[in-house]
């Protein structure tokens, strides 16, 4: 079984906080109360990633339905690993993980999430997304404005 980072807790915790905010500012949804459990345990023990298998089914339930809202892969379909590249320019990924991500699971795929976006060298963070940016134009002024 993969590892699940603390972050990747964090961020499902926020996610149901925003989806089903507190009625009253006191009590929690299920989905966010069994995520806050872990998420206690884990800071408590200075702990930085749990063991999928350790996740209580609840837990488990709610960050596989917070995932679900995630992108699923890095790819920006420039990919350099079919040049040879050990390591993809366009996503960061490296070749078996390019090669095997169909058959990853969930936290698998997060902890490459997380390495790649740490590195931040790949294009998706900084070529490509200048390039998508210079090709944002202004709208045209209307007719007769001056």
């Amino acid at each position: 079984m993969a590892a699940i980072h603390i972050t990747d807790i964090e961020a499902a915790i926020n996610h149901w906080r925003s989806r089903v905010p507190s009625p009253d500012g006191v009590s929690l949804a299920p989905e966010i109360r069994a995520l806050a459990e872990v998420y206690a345990q884990m800071v408590f023990r200075r702990e930085d990633v749990v063991e999928e298998d350790r996740l209580p089914p609840d837990a488990l339930d709610a960050w596989h339905a917070w995932y679900s809202t995630t992108p699923d892969t890095p790819c920006i379909a420039i990919c350099s690993t079919s040049q040879g590249d050990d390591l993809c320019k366009g996503c960061g990924r490296t070749f078996d993980e390019v090669q095997f991500w169909p058959a990853m699971g969930p936290a698998e795929k997060r902890a490459v999430w997380r390495r790649i976006t740490l590195e931040h060298s790949a294009w998706r963070f900084n070529r490509y997304a200048e390039r998508a940016a210079e090709g944002v134009s202004k709208a045209p002024a209307p007719a007769g404005a001056a």
